[in-house]
């Protein structure tokens, strides 16, 4: 799905990941999931917003029940990734993907071959014993 780069969008987003977790009945916590989609779609929005671009968010699952979401945007970098897990004690932003983190997605990205990147979330249907 495409997104207009607008605050508005986070919420669109957010309906259209539990519709579609729910139609596809996928066994994981579907609001974990869809506050991950919320907080991708918002980093997106904060950091990669160009006029007249999107944003998209495309979700699938795999075979073994993990949930792929991916957010892409028209921005190519991405810095600070490796930062993104600690912001500072007192910081008042930053913690999106800290967030995503704590609730057992594997943040990665990638540049996209044409325009921006695609930020993606693996996220298990079950949490490991780990």
């Amino acid at each position: 799905m495409g997104y207009a780069m607008v605050y508005a969008s986070v919420a669109l987003a957010r309906r259209h990941a539990l519709r579609r977790l729910a139609m596809w009945g996928w066994a994981g916590d579907t609001y974990d999931a869809v506050l991950i989609v919320s907080e991708l779609v918002s980093n997106a929005i904060s950091h990669g917003r160009r006029v007249g671009h999107e944003l998209s968010l495309r979700l699938a699952t795999l075979e073994c029940g993990t949930l792929v979401i991916e957010v892409s945007d028209p921005v190519a970098d991405f810095p600070g990734f490796d930062r993104c897990s600690e912001p500072g004690e007192d910081a008042e932003s930053g913690r999106g993907l800290l967030v995503v983190r704590l609730l057992g997605g594997e943040v990665t990205w990638y540049p996209r071959p044409h325009i921006g990147k695609t930020v993606r979330v693996s996220l298990p249907s079950h949490p490991s014993s780990a």
